[in-house]
């Protein structure tokens, strides 16, 4: 694998040249950024998948849609349409991404859209009968064309920015010095008992300036719930057996969930986004079929679960697909991030 990236170093020379240049053309105003009348709230990352966007994303929804008309606009990533979409009730994770769904699920009544033009995205918005009071950006850190009131930017605890490369050496998106654009830098997946040496540590590495403010957050997992209705309650047992089926950038910290559960777990992964094909669940059934074990089970996680509710699943499957939800906890600064940006929706209504 070391081989591969020194390999790849060159390339990713040239995508830093390139990226560069564009940063530098938006900063002298060759490129021009876009404002809006609405407070526009950006949620991004500098690195590709695997921060917990979608997790702080749901966290910030569900702060503000208590005060505020909330929309939230993403290019729905793998989505099978074009242009702009407004989700309904009847919205799939094929028309407007697994992600986008997963949060118009849990929160039905704010405006999800979709459009990789973000400009255009929030022009359609805003012409709407009852148009946002704040828009949410789902990663669009990169996506300058439109000027973000407030930048949030994450970074995973497990893999440190300052470590990594660019693309495709690395997982950089873009050079480390572009965490200067962000107003908020959360550091997720921290251990719970984080110590305060090592955030001042994290807080050196990351380079943060006076205007800035460093979070620190760890996962909650919730409650194990049922795929479909066929299912009942459960909580495994040490001697059962899981099959864990994931199709997402870091499926490390879920497994070791499920660990806590039983040892005997058997790893199906699959790419960030994965559309699960005929041919997927039927290796998916053949594997289960084969465990042994009478007390077993299968776990998915829950953007997994919006692409397989709707998958075609053998009947037999349906009783025994589980997944559990996860939510971002603040350490130490459990509402000030919340509130700030609450009240700066509420100081810039416009």
């Amino acid at each position: 694998m070391a081989y591969v990236k020194i390999l790849l170093l060159p390339l990713s020379i040239i995508y830093g040249f390139i990226t560069g240049i564009r940063n530098f053309l938006f900063h002298i105003g060759i490129l021009k950024s876009q404002s809006f009348k609405v407070p526009i709230i950006c949620i991004g990352n500098i690195t590709v998948g695997g921060t917990g966007k979608t997790p702080h994303t749901e966290l910030l929804i569900s702060a503000l849609q208590k005060k505020f008309r909330v929309a939230c606009l993403s290019r729905g990533y793998k989505r099978k349409t074009r242009g702009f979409i407004l989700a309904d009730e009847k919205s799939t994770a094929a028309e407007i991404g697994d992600e986008p769904m997963q949060i118009k699920h849990k929160f039905p009544d704010i405006l999800m859209a979709c459009d990789a033009n973000r400009v255009r995205g929030i022009r359609k918005l805003l012409t709407l009968p009852s148009p946002p009071e704040v828009i949410l950006l789902d990663d669009a850190f990169q996506h300058r064309y439109v000027q973000a009131d407030k930048n949030i930017v994450l970074v995973d605890y497990n893999r440190p920015v300052q470590e990594d490369c660019l693309l495709p050496a690395g997982r950089l998106r873009e050079s480390v010095h572009a965490l200067k654009r962000a107003d908020y830098i959360i550091v997720t997946k921290c251990p719970s008992d984080i110590q305060p040496i090592e955030k001042r540590i994290i807080s050196k590495h990351l380079k943060i300036k006076p205007y800035q403010q460093l979070f620190f957050t760890t996962l909650k997992y919730g409650d194990i719930h049922p795929l479909f209705p066929e299912g009942l309650p459960v909580q495994p047992e040490t001697d059962s057996s899981i099959l864990c089926v994931t199709g997402i950038a870091q499926p490390g910290p879920y497994v070791e969930h499920l660990r806590t559960f039983t040892p005997n777990i058997i790893e199906m992964p699959y790419p960030d986004h994965h559309h699960f094909s005929a041919r997927d669940l039927q290796q998916i059934q053949k594997t289960f079929d084969a465990i042994p074990n009478g007390k077993k089970y299968i776990f998915t996680t829950e953007k997994d679960a919006v692409r397989l509710q709707t998958a075609l699943l053998p009947e037999q499957l349906k009783p025994v697909i589980y997944y559990i939800p996860i939510e971002p906890v603040f350490i130490h600064k459990e509402d000030l991030l919340l509130n700030e940006i609450s009240e700066y929706v509420r100081k810039n209504q416009r």
